[in-house]
């Protein structure tokens, strides 16, 4: 875009655009585009990001893993990195992300020089609750306080949220959620989250702990979502009948082959989201949910088509501009491209604080 266009659309005199305009280059955050012609005049100059002007690191932390993403400033994919964990504890894992991260510096060196944050995602809950201490917890970490950890620790803004809001912001910036303001997405780590964005920024709730859908419930003998509706979940099922689903590449290769226990389950998964999406749409009123996360595409692109809309739903309306359930695009590293989108997300659509 040129000055003229910046001024018209943000309501400012040219004079100023051009004074931001002459900071953000200085900075390294723009770049000259070429000119174009609009008549009478000098052609005018066009500004872009800068991809290389800022880098925003994004950490995941699973119970045997960390994974790491580099972005540039306009989200591309810089580098990837992954480390086993021995022990999914403060210490071990503290001392990995430091790896990570100077790994990651070592193989763009421009990038320590304009790092502009860190973004750490894991499991929820944050802190003691009385959901706490279940299966798909990262346990060790109820009583610690992950952000003072970590920002001391790596020495830049450091910002710490959960995997279903990072997978969230994630298709926001590069995926299925681009353009759209108010949207939810349920996430498939080992248990289920939720990550809600409402007029382009995440719901946090009071304690960082909204979305935590998974424990509801509302199946029969009082099972909760999370209990036919994730990973753990058909990782159980499976294992029942004696077949090893204990990693990404054996759930892809079973769903594949079409293998019947793996139908069975997603049957049964396809009853367990139809009341998930009730409550979200009825709860919430998004644009759309997305599916996604650490399940392969073909199964979510499955849960996607067959899964039963309810009727009885405030988006359950005719000529709706979106689906009303759609397949993530980010794949199975969402959540950790995730992390490094909520740095970005920070930079380039700060919050303003109004006071009165």
């Amino acid at each position: 875009m040129g000055r003229a266009e910046i001024a018209r659309s943000l309501s400012l005199s040219t004079q100023a655009v051009s004074n931001i305009i002459a900071d953000l280059k200085d900075d390294g955050f723009l770049v000259e585009m070429g000119r174009v012609s609009a008549g009478r005049g000098l052609p005018a100059v066009q500004y872009a990001v800068n991809p290389g002007g800022g880098y925003a690191f994004g950490i995941e932390i699973r119970p045997d893993a960390v994974f790491a993403a580099l972005l540039d400033l306009q989200g591309h994919i810089i580098t990837t990195l992954r480390r086993k964990l021995s022990d999914p504890g403060p210490e071990v894992v503290l001392k990995t992300v430091v790896e990570l991260r100077d790994a990651a510096i070592k193989n763009v060196p421009d990038s320590g020089s304009r790092m502009l944050g860190v973004g750490i995602v894991m499991p929820g809950p944050v802190g003691t609750t009385g959901i706490s201490d279940l299966s798909t917890d990262l346990h060790g970490w109820q009583e610690v306080d992950a952000h003072m950890l970590f920002a001391d620790a790596l020495g830049m803004p450091t910002e710490v949220n959960n995997d279903a809001n990072a997978a969230a912001m994630a298709e926001q910036v590069t995926g299925v959620a681009k353009g759209l303001s108010t949207y939810a997405y349920l996430y498939f780590g080992a248990g289920l989250g939720l990550g809600l964005v409402s007029n382009g920024q995440l719901i946090s709730g009071a304690f960082g702990n909204a979305g935590e859908i998974g424990h509801i419930p509302v199946l029969s003998g009082g099972r909760t979502l999370e209990s036919a509706l994730s990973r753990l979940s058909v990782q159980r099922h499976l294992n029942a009948v004696g077949k090893n689903a204990d990693d990404f590449t054996s759930l892809e290769r079973l769903f594949a082959e079409r293998d019947s226990d793996i139908l069975d389950w997603l049957d049964q998964a396809c009853d367990a989201l139809s009341r998930a999406v009730g409550i979200v749409e009825n709860l919430f009123d998004p644009q759309t949910i997305v599916l996604g996360g650490a399940m392969p595409g073909p199964m979510l692109e499955y849960l996607a088509l067959h899964t039963h809309l309810p009727d009885v739903s405030v988006s359950h309306r005719p000529n709706a501009d979106h689906p009303r359930l759609t397949q993530g695009a980010t794949g199975r590293l969402t959540a950790t491209l995730g992390a490094a989108a909520l740095v970005l997300n920070n930079t380039l659509t700060p919050l303003i604080a109004h006071t009165n």
